[in-house]
C-alpha cells in the first residue's frame, strides 16, 4: 500500500503515521498537513500545506499516486483552528484530498475520520445511536463532518472503492487538542443541575488502533467507536480533583464566557454535550474491525488528568550528577 494520510501533524495523524510505518503491507506513506508531525517519524515523508491551498494539494497528492487514503485532516472547531477556519480548513481539505487521489488512478480504500456528532442531539433523537440511525447534525462540527462523510461516499461511489466513515466519540487525552479536554481541565466545572447527561469519549490511542484496523479491514460504510460507558461532568469533574459547579438556563452563557477568558472555548458541539450528552453503540466496530475493547470513559477521563510532576533539580542534586 501507499498510504496518504491528511491531517498528518495533529497527535492523532502522527500516531498512525508512526504505527504505519512499522507495518510491513505498507510499502510508503505521504503526510499532509498544516503543521508539523509531532514525533520523529523515519519512513513517511511530511509535506507542511495549508489544506486550503488546493493547487499546492493536487500537486503533492497526484506525485505520489496513493492507493489508500486515511483522510484525518478534520479540525475541530477550538482544537487547532478557529471556528470559521475548522470549517474552511475542513471542508476544502476533504475535497481537494479525495479528488486528487481518485484522479491519481490508483485508490482502492479511503478511511474517514468523523464522529458521532453527526447523530446529533435534536429533541427525540436516539440516546445511544448505533450506525443504522441516519445522521442528523445539529452543530456546526456535526454539519462538518457529514459534509465530509458525503463527499468520501461519493468519491468511492465514482470509483467503486470501499469508504470507511469511523464515527469517534469525542477524543481526549492529557496532550490532545480538544477543546471538551481543556474544559474538563479547569480548577472549576460546569455541568447542568437540570439534566447533567452522560457522554462517552475516545482515547487516541484507540482511536489510532482503530484507523489502522479500518485501513486494513477495507470495510465499505459507518463504524462508531466508544470508549465503553459514560461519565457525566461532574463525574468526571470528581475524578480529576476539579470542583464540579452546577449552571442552569441563562448561567451557562456567563459560564461560557469565562471558561473562553480561563483559555477553554467552548464550541456549540461541546456545549451540547454537556445540556443533552451523547454517547453511541460503538459495538459493531469491535466485531468488525477485530478490535480488542477499547478503554473504558472512565479510564480515558482518569489519563486526561494524569500529568507528569516536575522535579527541579538542586545545586546539590547537580554536581552529584
Amino acid at each position: 500500500m501507499r498510504v496518504l494520510i491528511t491531517g498528518m501533524g495533529g497527535e492523532l495523524g502522527t500516531r498512525v503515521a508512526n504505527m504505519l510505518e512499522a507495518d510491513a503491507q505498507v510499502d510508503a506513506i505521504l503526510g499532509i498537513d498544516l503543521d508539523p508531525p509531532r514525533r520523529r517519524l523515519y519512513r513517511a515523508e511530511f509535506h507542511r500545506v495549508d489544506p486550503r491551498n488546493r493547487e499546492r494539494m493536487d500537486e503533492v497528492i497526484r506525485g505520489f499516486e496513493p492507493t489508500a487514503l486515511v483522510h484525518i485532516g478534520i479540525y475541530e472547531p477550538y482544537a487547532r483552528s478557529s471556528p470559521r477556519a475548522a470549517v474552511a480548513r475542513t471542508a476544502s481539505g476533504t475535497i481537494a484530498a479525495l479528488a486528487a487521489a481518485a484522479e491519481a488512478g490508483s485508490l482502492d480504500r479511503i478511511v474517514v475520520r468523523s464522529g458521532i456528532e453527526v447523530y446529533g442531539r435534536r429533541r427525540g433523537s436516539p440516546v445511544r445511536p448505533d450506525e443504522g440511525v441516519t445522521p442528523d447534525p445539529s452543530t456546526p462540527f456535526g454539519h462538518s463532518l457529514l459534509h465530509a462523510e458525503h463527499v468520501a461516499a461519493e468519491t468511492g461511489r465514482a470509483l467503486d472503492t470501499p469508504v470507511t466513515l469511523v464515527r469517534f466519540a469525542p477524543l481526549v487525552g492529557p496532550h490532545f487538542p480538544s477543546p471538551l479536554g481543556r474544559l474538563l481541565r479547569l480548577p472549576a466545572v460546569p455541568f447542568s443541575v437540570l439534566a447533567d447527561p452522560p457522554f462517552s469519549v475516545t482515547h487516541q490511542e484507540d482511536a489510532a488502533a482503530a484507523l489502522v484496523a479500518a485501513l486494513h479491514a477495507a470495510v465499505d460504510g459507518p463504524l462508531n467507536v466508544c470508549g465503553p460507558g459514560a461519565v457525566t461532568a461532574s463525574q468526571a469533574a470528581r475524578l480529576g480533583g476539579r470542583v464540579a459547579v452546577p449552571m442552569v438556563g441563562p448561567v451557562w452563557r456567563s459560564a461560557r464566557l469565562l471558561a473562553e477568558l480561563a483559555g477553554a472555548p467552548v464550541p456549540e458541539h461541546v456545549s451540547e454535550l454537556l445540556l443533552r450528552g451523547r454517547t453511541a453503540d460503538g459495538s459493531r466496530a469491535i466485531e468488525v474491525l477485530g478490535l480488542h475493547p477499547p478503554r473504558t470513559t472512565h479510564d480515558v477521563v482518569r489519563h486526561l488528568y494524569e500529568w507528569g510532576e516536575i522535579a527541579y533539580l538542586t545545586t546539590e542534586r547537580m554536581e552529584a550528577a
